[in-house]
């Protein structure tokens, strides 16, 4: 029997969800040209399309919201938000904008030119949209053992070092313009990165003289798995571990709607370089606002740095990553095939074992994620071969297709995982019927978000 970890918080306000039939979400899903972003929200009964915003925020953060000053410039809630990155992260510049890929929008810029790869040890979607709109390369080398998805490996999420290094010296130190640590690993099914790895990560940054900067949109959960997984930090709190992380890095970007546990916020750290604070600035006032909103109200500067604290509770870590391995625990005993061990914010269920008659050029996992919505009204997305856009007009093929159900935060109970469990186990038995789809429309960038489907005949 799978275990599951009670929540450390009560509920006193509950939001009423619809209710509908498997025809009434045939119809639905037409509508919406295949593309769950498309769907209206009031049609999903389970939603695990992200974990971005959707989580649910405190009694202290909603107070927070009712303090928030709303000055133009100067304003409290500012100050108040940076005085606790310093705390956190240990960084002595902070900024202050209204999402995550806002963050990548203003400090990429600043650190590549044309022609110049980006590494990571995967880039998700808007990263890798905004490395492209710098005309740069995105160049992805997570360690091997990320695409095997069945046997146990504590840290899937870790750059491999050896292949960096080597790709360096292959194009040279000077075609680099940044390296970027994803933490926990989200294109690879939200795996955790080991702190040996950051650290190594950082020495050859260093060794060449590249900027190091980290997408720290889960870094509370990464630094969760290296408390429970890595050796030497079982006594180390979960903030001591992230102001080791953090010191290793030049910089991060972060959707604070995720850890932070923020319906909208985003930051860019910057640990101690004043130049590059400088140019931050430089873009965020043309794009954001001016810098001490950076394109947010003062109320979510408020209730953001209440998050930030509440996102490295200890107790709300164990619960949260906690749901997540309770689902993977059940659809184990259902042998359905996932990205294992499961990471940290969703479930990432393996759609080229599952539904391997389906070629990756007809998305097998986003012919999962639609199929799992007629069955239970249960929305989530593809991270495979749709969400990688056309390259010289070629289909590129993922090396790994996976459906991704993100659990928000503080939102769903364990009646709502066990459905999502079955619903799943009773596709697994029904899996050869499933078709493939193909796209009749899409946009040039970012196309998954809004791009039109329909299914193969």
């Amino acid at each position: 029997m799978a275990k599951y970890i009670a929540e450390p918080f009560k509920i006193k306000m509950i939001e009423p969800i619809k209710m509908t039939t498997r025809e009434e979400r045939q119809q639905y899903l037409k509508e919406a040209n295949y593309n769950l972003f498309s769907l209206k929200s009031d049609y999903v009964y389970i939603d695990c399309l992200t974990d971005s915003g959707t989580g649910s925020m405190s009694d202290s953060q909603w107070a927070g919201i009712m303090k928030g000053d709303e000055s133009y410039a100067g304003a409290r809630s500012y100050y108040k938000l940076i005085d606790a990155v310093k705390d956190i992260f240990g960084y002595e510049y902070a900024q202050p904008v209204h999402q995550g890929r806002a963050a990548e929008k203003v400090l990429f810029p600043c650190l590549l030119k044309e022609g110049q790869y980006s590494i990571s040890n995967m880039h998700f979607d808007t990263t890798r949209g905004h490395v492209t709109l710098c005309k740069a390369i995105p160049k992805d080398i997570v360690v091997k053992e990320a695409t095997d998805t069945e046997n146990f490996a504590p840290f899937k999420g870790n750059m491999d070092v050896e292949r960096m290094e080597a790709f360096i010296n292959e194009v040279g130190c000077d075609k680099v313009g940044v390296i970027i640590m994803t933490i926990t690993n989200n294109s690879a099914g939200g795996q955790p990165v080991s702190m040996e790895n950051i650290k190594e990560t950082s020495r050859i940054a260093k060794k060449y003289g590249i900027p190091f900067v980290i997408d720290a949109a889960r870094f509370a959960e990464n630094a969760y798995f290296i408390k429970t997984r890595e050796s030497g930090y079982e006594d180390k709190s979960i903030k001591d571990i992230t102001r080791e992380t953090f010191s290793y890095a030049d910089a991060f970007t972060m959707s604070a709607k995720k850890d932070a546990i923020v319906n909208m916020g985003g930051l860019i750290g910057i640990k101690d370089n004043e130049a590059m604070y400088n140019a931050v600035k430089g873009f965020t006032v043309p794009f954001e606002g001016f810098v001490t909103y950076g394109g947010l109200a003062g109320r979510d500067l408020e209730a953001l740095a209440i998050g930030l604290y509440e996102g490295i509770d200890y107790d709300f870590l164990r619960y949260r990553i906690g749901q997540v391995q309770y689902l993977g625990e059940l659809l184990k005993e259902g042998e359905v095939p996932f990205q294992y061990p499961t990471g940290g914010h969703a479930i990432f269920i393996d759609a080229k074992r599952l539904l391997p008659h389906i070629p990756y050029y007809q998305f097998p996992a986003q012919a999962l994620a639609c199929e799992l919505y007629l069955e239970a009204g249960i929305r989530g997305c593809d991270i495979g071969s749709y969400m990688l856009d056309p390259v010289d007009g070629v289909q590129p093929e993922s090396e790994m297709e996976f459906t991704r159900l993100c659990i928000p935060r503080r939102v769903y109970t364990k009646a709502h995982l066990d459905l999502i469990a079955e619903a799943l186990i009773n596709i697994k038995e029904n899996a050869s019927k499933i078709k493939g789809y193909e796209i009749v429309w899409q946009p040039q960038v970012l196309r998954h978000f809004t791009a039109k489907l329909k299914p193969i005949e």
